[in-house]
C-alpha cells in the first residue's frame, strides 16, 4: 500500500494525494485541449491540403497507432511503473503535433496524427495504472470525475481559441502552439508525479531487500502480446486503406487486414469480450461501444456544420463545447455515493442519452431547423458519456487485481481505440462512397454546401446512434456472475 492510500481521511487534494492529482490533471488537460482544438481546425486543414477524401484517416490514424502503444504501455507500466510510459508518451505527442502543423500534404498530416496516437496510447493506459496504484478504492470515482472535469475548460475555450487562430493566423498554429503551451506545466508537474507515485520503502538493508524482491516479482515483457498489437494496428490500417479506395483490388488489403486484426483482437481482449460474457469482458466491450459510436459521430459534426450550414470553424467547434460541460457533470453524478450500487444502470442511462443525441444531429441537415439543435443534442450526449465512460473505468479497477491493472487497463483502452478506428473508418468509407469526399478544397461556403452530399452525413450518424442504443441493451451483462 502506498503512502497515499495510508491516509484514510485524505481527499484528492489532501497532503498524500495533492501532487499526484495535479500531475494527472496537467497531463489530461494537454490531451483534452489538443482533441478539442484539432476537431475545430480539421475541416480547414483537410480542405487546404486537398485531403477531404482522407478526412477520416486524420482521426482513425491516431487511434490505429495508439492500439500498439496501449499494449506496450500496459506491460511497461506493470514492469517498470507508469512514469516511463508517461514521459515517453508526452514526447511522442508533442513531436506528432509539430509534424502535423508543418505538413505540406494530407499524407504527412496523417503521419503526424499517427505519432500523436503513439503518445496518447502510452499516456492514457499509464494514467489508469497510476489511479489504480496510488488511490484507495473510495477515491477512484472522484479521480475519474476529476479527469472528466479536465475537459470542461478545453471544451469551451478550445473551439473558440482554435477557431479564432484558424481564421486569423491559419490552422497550422493550432498544432504548433500546443507543445509550447504545455512545456511549463509539465516541467513542474512530472517531478511531483514521480515522487507521489513511488512506493515508499524502509531505509537500510531491509529497504534494499524489499526493493530487490519487488523488482524480481515484476512480470517480464510479453513479446507475443506486442506482436499481436502490431498485427492489430497493421490490420486496422489495411482495413482503413481498403475502405477509402473502393476499387475491386481493395478487397486484397481488406481480407489481409481482417486476417490480421480478428485473431489479434480475440487474444488481446479478455476471453468472451465479443460475446459479452459477464463481468470484465462486457466492461471492456462496453467501453468500445460507448466511445466508438460517440467519436464516429463527433468527428463529422464540425465538417457537417461548415459544409452544410455555412458556419465558421469557430461556431462549428463551439457546437461541441456544451458536451464537455455535461460530460463533466455526468462524471460528477456517477461519483456520488448514492449511485455506488447501481453502476449498470448508470452505464445504460448514459448510452441511451448518447444514442438519442447522435440520432438528433442529422436534423440539422434540414435548413428549416436551427443549427443550434446540434449543440443542444451534444449536451445530452456529453452527459451520457460522462455517466458511462467514467463508470466503466471504475468497474474495471474494481474487477482488476493490482498485478493485472496494467494489462486490464490496456485491454479497456484497446477496445476504445479499436472501436474508434473501425467505426470512424467505416464512417469515412460510407461518407466517401456517397460523395462526401468530393467537396472542392477551394470552395466558398455557398458553393461548398451545394457540392456536399447530405445523405453522406446521415449515413454516418444514424448507424452510430443504433450502435449506442444497442449498447444500452448489452449493459445488463456488466454484473459478474456470483
Amino acid at each position: 500500500m502506498s503512502g497515499a492510500e495510508g491516509e484514510p481521511g485524505g481527499g484528492l487534494l489532501g497532503r498524500g494525494h495533492r501532487a499526484l492529482t495535479f500531475g494527472i490533471v496537467s497531463v489530461v488537460l494537454m490531451i483534452a485541449f489538443e482533441a478539442t482544438a484539432v476537431a475545430t481546425a480539421m475541416p480547414v486543414a483537410a480542405r487546404e491540403l486537398d485531403g477531404l477524401g482522407l478526412y477520416a484517416f486524420a482521426f482513425s490514424g491516431y487511434f490505429t497507432t495508439s492500439l500498439l502503444a496501449m499494449v506496450v504501455s500496459g506491460q511497461w507500466s506493470d514492469r517498470n511503473g507508469p512514469l516511463p510510459p508517461i514521459a515517453a508518451g508526452i514526447g511522442c505527442f508533442a513531436a506528432g503535433l509539430v509534424i502535423s502543423g508543418t505538413a505540406q500534404s494530407m499524407g504527412l498530416f496523417v503521419l503526424g496524427r499517427a505519432i500523436q496516437g503513439l503518445g496518447g496510447g502510452l499516456v492514457i493506459v499509464a494514467l489508469y495504472v497510476v489511479v489504480g496504484r496510488a488511490y484507495p478504492e473510495r477515491l477512484r470515482p472522484a479521480v475519474m470525475a476529476a479527469i472528466s472535469a479536465c475537459w470542461v475548460v478545453p471544451s469551451i475555450v478550445g473551439p473558440l481559441v482554435s477557431g479564432t487562430v484558424t481564421e486569423q493566423l491559419g490552422w497550422r498554429w493550432v498544432f504548433l502552439a500546443i507543445p509550447v503551451l504545455v512545456v511549463l506545466p509539465l516541467a513542474v508537474m512530472l517531478p511531483a508525479l514521480r515522487r507521489a507515485a513511488r512506493e515508499p520503502v524502509p531505509d537500510g538493508p531491509e529497504g534494499a531487500a524489499q526493493q530487490a524482491a519487488v523488482k524480481a516479482a515484476r512480470p517480464p515483457m510479453d513479446g507475443s502480446r506486442i506482436w499481436l498489437a502490431v498485427a492489430l494496428a497493421t490490420g486496422s490500417a489495411l482495413l482503413q486503406y481498403a475502405g477509402q479506395d473502393l476499387r475491386p483490388l481493395s478487397a486484397v488489403p481488406a481480407v489481409l487486414g481482417a486476417a490480421l486484426l480478428v485473431p489479434a483482437a480475440l487474444r488481446l481482449l479478455p476471453r468472451g469480450t465479443f460475446r459479452a460474457a459477464r463481468g470484465m469482458p462486457t466492461v471492456v466491450l462496453m467501453r468500445g461501444i460507448a466511445a466508438g459510436s460517440f467519436l464516429a459521430a463527433e468527428s463529422f459534426i464540425p465538417l457537417m456544420l461548415v459544409t452544410q450550414r455555412g458556419l465558421s470553424p469557430t461556431l462549428a467547434g463551439l457546437s461541441l463545447a456544451g458536451g464537455g460541460l455535461t460530460w463533466a457533470l455526468g462524471s460528477y453524478i456517477q461519483a456520488r455515493p448514492r449511485f455506488e450500487g447501481d453502476r449498470t444502470g448508470l452505464v445504460r442511462a448514459g448510452l441511451l442519452c448518447s444514442g438519442a443525441a447522435i440520432a438528433a444531429v442529422p436534423l440539422a441537415l434540414d435548413h428549416g431547423i436551427p443549427a443550434w439543435i446540434v449543440a443542444v443534442a451534444w449536451c445530452l450526449g456529453g452527459l451520457g458519456m460522462g455517466l458511462s465512460i467514467s463508470t466503466l473505468g471504475v468497474l474495471l479497477l474494481q474487477l482488476s487485481p493490482p498485478a493485472d491493472a496494467g494489462t486490464n487497463s490496456a485491454a479497456l483502452q484497446v477496445s476504445d481505440a479499436l472501436s474508434n478506428v473501425l467505426l470512424v473508418a467505416a464512417a469515412g468509407t460510407v461518407f466517401t462512397a456517397l460523395g462526401g469526399g468530393s467537396i472542392a478544397p477551394s470552395a466558398t461556403r455557398a458553393t461548398t454546401s451545394a457540392l456536399a452530399h447530405p445523405a453522406a452525413f446521415t449515413a454516418v450518424f444514424l448507424p452510430a446512434a443504433a450502435i449506442a442504443l444497442l449498447g444500452a441493451l448489452v449493459a445488463t451483462r456488466l454484473r459478474p456472475k456470483h
